[in-house]
């Protein structure tokens, strides 16, 4: 900046004695306020600006015509402008060449590191992108916190679908176990029921009428009836009194079809009359159905004639031999 009026002194426009008090006051008035912070080259223009203001406005105020100012070219500038060191600050402000009178009287203290300019305000656009990215890093929170929740919900229906499986599976071992236990319990309880058949003697029919007895005499025998008569529909269930063997089973002539067992003490059975054989050969147990009632051969009705010869002789009293062995007629 080029001041042209050589009579021009700062010194008075501060206050310097001999200096009308109007242009005193229309001085201060003009006087350049300091500057807080600077922001690139918009800085340079407003000082040089407010510069020139204040040198009109002291010519103005001595009644003379303003000086021309001139200004530098505005070139680009920092956002901040480094603050110098006070101590390396002098006192006082040499004097403009081409002025005469003293030097220009600062109007205040040295300026002090404390007192240095602050740096510019946030750029709005550096603020935005803060905000943009705090906004970014919350939705990210959020999806992360939604992704979690998601993945303990589906952890936690696995978890009750497994827990139904596994339910499921230890019933159905349960049942398994069960039925299996059932089934032992069955065969074990058929081996004892076989055991103690095997063991014990039943009677040859289930239901029947007590016929004749051994040693009748009658017209459909040539000598004593040598058996036991159970009396009982065709077709009822004859079944081994004890376990055996059958030896065996056909045509006999007066006894019609007859099946003839042998017990393991040798004793022999014979089933005389029947309407049909179920059993003719091999091992019985005692129960086993090995025929059926019927009325074949020398008979007047239907029923079984049992005979009990023991060691395959002579016929004993059938009654008193089931009563030996513990059953009644």
């Amino acid at each position: 900046m080029v001041l042209n009026d050589p009579h021009f002194e700062v010194a008075e426009v501060l206050g310097t004695p001999g200096v009308p008090e109007a242009a005193e006051s229309e001085a201060a008035r003009h006087r350049l306020p300091k500057q807080r912070s600077v922001s690139r080259g918009s800085t340079v223009l407003g000082v040089a600006a407010m510069a020139a203001a204040g040198a009109s406005g002291v010519a103005v105020a001595q009644g003379k015509p303003p000086a021309p100012v001139s200004m530098p070219d505005a070139t680009p500038m920092p956002d901040v402008v480094p603050t110098p060191d006070a101590t390396s600050m002098p006192e006082t402000v040499p004097a403009f060449s081409g002025f005469s009178g003293a030097a220009v009287v600062p109007d205040s203290a040295p300026v002090s590191a404390t007192s240095a300019p602050r740096a510019a305000a946030a750029d709005p656009g550096e603020t935005l992108v803060t905000r943009i990215l705090a906004q970014a890093g919350q939705q990210a929170s959020a999806a992360d916190q939604a992704r979690e929740a998601e993945e303990a919900a589906a952890r936690a229906k696995e978890a009750a679908a497994r827990k139904v499986r596994e339910e499921a599976a230890r019933k159905k071992a349960e049942e398994v176990a069960r039925q299996q236990a059932a089934e032992q319990e069955a065969a074990r309880s058929a081996a004892a029921r076989q055991a103690e058949l095997a063991r014990g003697y039943v009677k040859p029919l289930a239901s029947y009428t007590p016929g004749e007895g051994y040693g009748q005499a009658g017209s459909p025998w040539a000598a004593a009836h040598t058996g036991q008569d159970f009396a009982a529909p065709t077709g009822t269930p004859a079944m081994a009194v004890h376990s055996g063997v059958i030896t065996s089973a056909g045509w006999a002539g007066a006894y019609g079809y007859r099946v003839v067992l042998r017990l393991d003490d040798g004793t022999e059975l014979w089933y005389c009359h029947l309407s049909s054989m179920v059993k003719t050969s091999g091992p019985v147990t005692t129960g086993e159905v090995i025929g059926r009632v019927g009325a074949t051969g020398n008979v007047t009705g239907p029923h079984l004639h049992l005979e009990v010869r023991p060691g395959g002789g002579a016929p004993v009293d059938p009654r008193s031999w089931l009563a030996e062995h513990g059953l009644s007629v």
